[in-house]
């Protein structure tokens, strides 16, 4: 790794990790600070399964040897089917780009080239010399009992909370001035949001059953400088209602990815940069941004 400390979630929690040229799923209990090699298990199959919650990571555990903190940690889930993201989801952001928060979620999707682990570097393309922005987020991994491959369409609020497998923290890395441009010609913005390396998520995957997310503290620091900081509890619209709205649309299934929104305070970063994205109880995201070299 290439940053500081690993900073343990407050309760055992889940992760991959690369033994020789296997994959392996990981499990860390941060009471004792140890951690288990839970075998080559497949993330998909197992939240497919509605594997993964408290209990069940427990009893993994119970019977994994332990193993030395992982040198490198791998994306929690490798290919997500979905990631959906919430657009204004906080009041103060929203305002902080002269806008309001919107009557019913509205939401959009990165692309899974996004994607990078805990400790992965941010790549900004040599073409784009305007701004880019970090965004802290709470991420939903979705899990849930599925044998028929059906996923799960039109749930309602009482069962929407089912549907998450466990929690885990994002960086919606953004293209601002990119996204304004698309925005005042009218253009989509999924590249302002889609550029490759543009998401960061990880190291730690909490179940869902093992904490309540309803009020957590999150934070992006940028150098070490405190850049957001706010709480879940100001989210405009709650986990269940976010899900709901989102199965009207889209089937969801396991191994979706749903980044809950961003709150205020979001920033320019450059080359050189390290973001790290904190939540209360479920650990730090660390991220260094690179500049692509001009070709």
């Amino acid at each position: 790794m290439s940053g500081g400390a690993i900073v343990l979630p407050a309760v055992p929690a889940w992760f991959r990790f690369a033994q020789g040229q296997a994959t392996h799923l990981g499990a860390v209990d941060p009471r004792s600070q140890r951690f288990f090699d839970l075998g080559p298990l497949d993330v998909p199959t197992l939240l497919a399964r509605g594997d993964l919650r408290a209990a069940d990571l427990a009893a993994r555990m119970a019977k994994a040897p332990t193993m030395a903190p992982p040198t490198r940690f791998l994306k929690p889930v490798g290919q997500p089917g979905k990631i959906l993201c919430l657009a204004k989801n906080y009041v103060a952001h929203a305002k902080e780009f002269g806008a309001e928060a919107p009557p019913e979620p509205i939401f959009f999707a990165k692309l899974p080239d996004t994607l990078v682990a805990h400790e992965d570097e941010v790549v900004i393309p040599h073409w784009l010399d305007t701004r880019v922005d970090h965004e802290a987020e709470l991420a939903l991994v979705l899990g849930f009992a599925d044998p028929g491959g059906r996923g799960a369409k039109y749930v309602d609020l009482q069962t929407a909370p089912s549907l998450v497998a466990g929690y885990t923290l994002l960086n919606d890395v953004t293209a601002r001035k990119l996204q304004g441009t698309d925005r005042d010609q009218k253009y989509p913005w999924l590249r302002s949001k889609s550029l490759d390396t543009f998401c960061p998520f990880g190291p730690f995957v909490v179940p869902a059953d093992a904490i309540d997310p309803s009020d957590l503290r999150i934070t992006m620091r940028v150098n070490g400088v405190v850049k957001q900081d706010a709480r879940t509890k100001d989210m405009v619209f709650p986990i269940a209602q976010a899900l709901v709205a989102m199965a009207r649309c889209t089937t969801l299934r396991p191994g979706d990815l749903i980044a809950m929104g961003t709150p205020e305070g979001v920033g320019p970063v450059v080359h050189g940069d390290v973001m790290e994205v904190e939540i209360e109880k479920l650990g730090v995201l660390r991220n260094t941004v690179r500049k692509e070299p001009a070709r």
